[in-house]
């Protein structure tokens, strides 16, 4: 955990006033249209891609110090980030972390027949600040921040092309094994944050974002410029917006699939398996059926 120190942990009340998953919202409607979204290059990516752990492990730190402040990831307990596959933390690290985690863990009933609050353990969801959704959405002004943890599942890259053309790109898809179109939204809304166009009406409350449907966004810029959180020498990467924003990207990606590495490992093995096993029945076939006229 010592990889990542912070430089400026932002606890702005109004951090994520819709969240990213408010794109229904309706008061987007009025907006504009939103750019194209590039595919970014992921560790994760493809048949073969795997996570990168330095990567897991800096963005887990973007995540507690730029998002948590709203934001839950109740799908992943503490004990996975001590799980190989993942960030891999030293357990005893991630211990010392659930215990001083903001966001208390409510209990109980006590001997008392009342409920009361601790402090988290490994076998505990990763919390957000909110004891529930009205709480959350009293102090935010009527909106609700969502839970993390499948965001670049739920959220995907739109296109407008012609029927024609999504047939061969969905073939690409197929044969690159593409998956990461949340991963590439994400991304992108991270970053996507400008001075509205000349001309182009901003509601009250809102930010631009060229990025987001309806180009106006109610949460505020997540990463300033420079980046939140500045990486020491030995995690990989040099701390920027664009950087912070990746990694934690990818550790929202490895929440929506924590058993991606496993499972990709285990597809090889079983196609090295049946490769060998197709040989075998081939000569086999060939040896028995070599002496038979035909």
């Amino acid at each position: 955990m010592t990889a990542i120190r912070t430089v400026a942990p932002l606890r702005m009340a109004l951090a994520a006033i819709a969240g990213i998953g408010c794109a229904q919202a309706p008061a987007l409607a009025a907006g504009g249209e939103a750019a194209h979204i590039e595919r970014q290059e992921w560790s994760f990516a493809g048949v073969g891609g795997q996570y990168d752990r330095n990567q897991l492990r800096r963005g887990f730190q973007v995540y507690k110090d730029v998002c948590a402040s709203c934001h839950a990831i109740e799908r992943v307990k503490f004990r996975n980030l001590v799980q190989p596959g993942g960030p891999q933390f030293d357990e005893e690290a991630v211990k010392a972390l659930a215990a001083g985690w903001d966001n208390k863990i409510t209990d109980g009933p006590n001997d008392d027949g009342e409920m009361f609050e601790r402090e988290p353990k490994l076998s505990d969801k990763i919390k957000g600040p909110y004891k529930n959704e009205k709480e959350a959405r009293s102090i935010q002004n009527g909106a609700y921040p969502p839970d993390l943890s499948l965001m670049t599942r739920a959220r995907g890259v739109h296109t407008d092309a012609s029927w024609y053309i999504h047939i061969p790109m969905m073939a690409r898809d197929v044969l690159t094994g593409y998956a990461e179109g949340g991963a590439d939204y994400v991304y992108a809304l991270l970053i996507g944050y400008e001075e509205a166009p000349e001309g182009f009406h901003l509601a009250e409350g809102m930010n631009y974002n060229k990025y987001f449907p309806g180009n106006q966004i109610a949460m505020v810029p997540p990463i300033p410029e420079g980046g939140a959180v500045e990486y020491l020498e030995n995690a990989g990467a040099k701390s920027s917006k664009e950087q912070n924003a990746k990694d934690v990207t990818a550790f929202l990606a490895w929440a929506a699939d924590p058993s991606l590495n496993e499972r990709k490992q285990l597809g090889w093995t079983v196609m090295f398996y049946l490769l060998i096993t197709t040989l075998l029945l081939y000569f086999a076939k060939k040896k028995i059926w070599t002496r038979v006229k035909h």
